[in-house]
């Protein structure tokens, strides 16, 4: 099984899962319409990570870990941050881009 074939299995941290249903209830608030798209949109990114996942750049900043993390962009403003080890995927953070976020990952 070559690289492209290979499934990766997907968790999303609660963290991540809680942030989404934060960033769709104050949209929800503009329009449901627009929340729901979010929340799909969140889960087709993730289970896309399923095939290839190191397809995505690293997240790097001043206070993130060099190759911890890497970044998936969706929805024009919204980012899964993400982990792979071995044949696992671990999301453990979506956040709004246009805010800071480098506070959540600092260990």
């Amino acid at each position: 099984m070559d690289n492209s074939e290979r499934k990766y299995t997907v968790i999303i941290q609660t963290p991540a899962a809680e942030m989404l249903v934060e960033h769709a209830r104050f949209l929800a608030q503009v329009s449901i319409t627009a929340a729901e798209r979010l929340a799909d949109e969140f889960f087709a990114k993730a289970k896309s990570l399923e095939h290839i996942p190191e397809r995505c750049p690293w997240l790097s900043g001043y206070s993130i870990p060099e190759k911890k993390y890497r970044k998936l962009i969706f929805e024009n403003n919204y980012m899964l941050v993400f982990q792979v080890s071995g044949s696992m995927v671990y999301i453990d953070a979506m956040v709004d881009c246009r805010s800071e976020y480098q506070w959540l990952l600092n260990e």
